[in-house]
């Protein structure tokens, strides 16, 4: 299974967007992460589809994942996929039917994934299994960047590992150096990192190292 860093971009410097993002799609990363807030589901706002739409145009060939921390995903789909999202990811929290939005997501052409918060137990996706190309677990409380990496949310990975031997799994929340070998030791594939990675003075050397620890 193939190992993909994607720097998050809720990290970026607002100033400088454009220079950022191509930075990030320079560095070979392998997509670019696009935490789309409401401030009821977390504490925090952030991005709208425009921002999506900008990322699509700046740098068409750079992978749109899209993860949507919202109450109400359902009413925003299309505007997303519309925008240029790739991936849609939804909560297992949401207020909404997510059997028929996960659907819903890959009839607009667009990978489906759900996401799990820390404190939701794993479990709770079994029935969901089977309608998704992808899974993430937070490894931090979403709202905000620049939060410590929860190791204990690990073993939900494993579990998901072990039920879904060729699922992409993702980790989101304190990934850096340390952290990302840990979850891919648990089961994940796929790794978030944000502040991490924009603070780098050379980005593309911090994500080959990152390939080097994976690949260890």
């Amino acid at each position: 299974m193939n190992f993909e860093i994607l720097p998050s971009f809720l990290a970026a410097d607002l100033g400088h967007l454009a220079d950022d993002l191509l930075r990030a799609e320079a560095s070979g990363a392998d997509a670019i992460h696009l935490d789309i807030m409401d401030p009821t589901f977390v504490p925090n706002m952030s991005f709208g589809p425009s921002i999506v739409d900008f990322c699509r145009k700046t740098a068409p060939n750079f992978y749109r994942n899209v993860h949507l921390m919202m109450n109400r995903p359902d009413l925003y789909l299309e505007k997303f996929a519309n925008a240029g999202a790739q991936t849609i990811q939804i909560h297992v929290e949401a207020d909404c039917d997510l059997h028929t939005e996960l659907k819903r997501i890959r009839a607009l052409g667009c990978k489906a994934a759900i996401v799990l918060n820390p404190e939701t137990p794993v479990e709770i996706l079994t029935s969901y299994l089977g309608e998704i190309d992808e899974a993430l677990v937070m490894t931090v409380h979403p709202g905000y960047g620049g939060q410590s990496f929860i190791a204990d949310c690990l073993p939900k990975v494993t579990w998901l590992r072990e039920r879904c031997p060729t699922l992409d799994i993702m980790i989101d929340g304190g990934g850096n150096a340390e952290t990302i070998p840990l979850a891919a030791k648990a089961g994940a594939n796929q790794f978030v990192a944000g502040l991490y990675l924009f603070k780098q003075s050379d980005m593309k050397a911090a994500v080959a190292d990152l390939r080097c620890r994976l690949k260890a």
